[in-house]
């Protein structure tokens, strides 16, 4: 058999080095590359750049002496974080409120999502979405200050207490412990569950309606095709963002937590972002208080490459 006879285009498209390669796919594409270029300098700055300072959890810092100045020690910060009390407890507090989140705050939006999937009048359908979809444009500020002044002793709350159901004392909902981790987790709820609900709809949307006509075929009633059918067919989105949730369970929500915070709920309610503050702002433990934070990122990049490593062995895409 004849050898194919390499023509001058084979030679020089081999003789084209790699490095070479990837500046040409650059300069083809270059206007999507200049799009990208503003998000890409955004985490560069504000993401990347500022991961340097981690450098002061292994230091004794002072701001006096500096980043070169300041003496290292090693791990020292960080068996502080595994000896000190105080860290336990607020770990087991950031923990518990985490695992409460994961456990009522994330499934209210599939089931929402799910409730609203079942709607046939569209008008009605809209409306709903955009009334539960508006308190996610609220700051935390404003969240928590509706509930101060409707959970206050004077407030609508008590008053309806008193009025229709014989109370006599007003409950203390902003000051009594036992209140405190019941109403964070209904501010997630009624912040968030909108945003959460977009997205699930989003992807029932992507469920084959063929599906549904067959299972009313076989007979199945609307429990039984949400269980079969729609439930399986989102089961993709619902573990990416359980994943990334596993990512934040040690992200409590600075803002919200320390509005919510006061001498009476402080010993329950104090979580590792208000501790990193209290240490690292107000008593100027830096090197600590960074610690922490590192230790807060590794623990969230260990959930989440395990949580993705597990979703893929079940069959799931993951993340990554």
């Amino acid at each position: 058999m004849s050898q194919p006879v390499p023509t001058a285009a084979s030679t020089s498209r081999a003789a084209i080095s790699p490095g070479k390669k990837v500046a040409l796919k650059i300069w083809r594409d270059r206007f999507l590359y200049f799009l990208v270029l503003p998000g890409l300098l955004y985490f560069i700055i504000y993401r990347y750049i500022p991961m340097l300072g981690m450098v002061i959890a292994f230091q004794d810092y002072s701001p006096f002496l500096g980043f070169s100045g300041s003496e290292w020690v090693g791990f020292g910060h960080f068996n502080k974080i595994f000896a000190d009390p105080e860290v336990a407890r607020v770990l087991w507090n950031t923990l518990y409120l985490s695992f409460l989140q994961i456990l009522f705050a994330f499934p209210a939006p599939i089931v929402l999502a799910i409730l609203l999937n079942e709607v046939r009048n569209q008008i009605y359908k809209r409306l709903i979405q955009t009334i539960v979809y508006l308190p996610h444009f609220l700051s935390w500020v404003i969240v928590v200050g509706l509930f101060f002044i409707f959970l206050r002793s004077n407030g609508i709350i008590n008053r309806i207490l008193q009025v229709y159901f014989g109370f006599e004392v007003p409950v203390d909902f902003l000051t009594e412990p036992a209140f405190f981790r019941p109403l964070i987790i209904l501010q997630v709820i009624w912040k968030e569950i909108g945003w959460g609900t977009i997205i699930f709809l989003a992807a029932l949307a992507g469920v084959n309606p063929d599906l549904y006509e067959a299972a009313i075929m076989d007979g199945a009633n609307r429990w039984r095709q949400i269980w079969h059918i729609t439930l399986p067919g989102i089961r993709g989105t619902i573990v990416i963002l359980l994943i990334l949730r596993l990512g934040n369970v040690l992200d409590s929500g600075f803002e919200q937590i320390f509005l919510m915070l006061n001498a009476f709920n402080m010993q329950i309610g104090n979580v590792l972002d208000t501790y990193v503050y209290y240490k690292g702002i107000q008593q100027s433990d830096f090197s600590f208080a960074t610690a922490v934070g590192v230790f807060k990122g590794v623990v969230g990049l260990i959930l989440v490459g395990g949580a993705n490593y597990i979703s893929k062995k079940f069959g799931e895409d993951g993340i990554y």
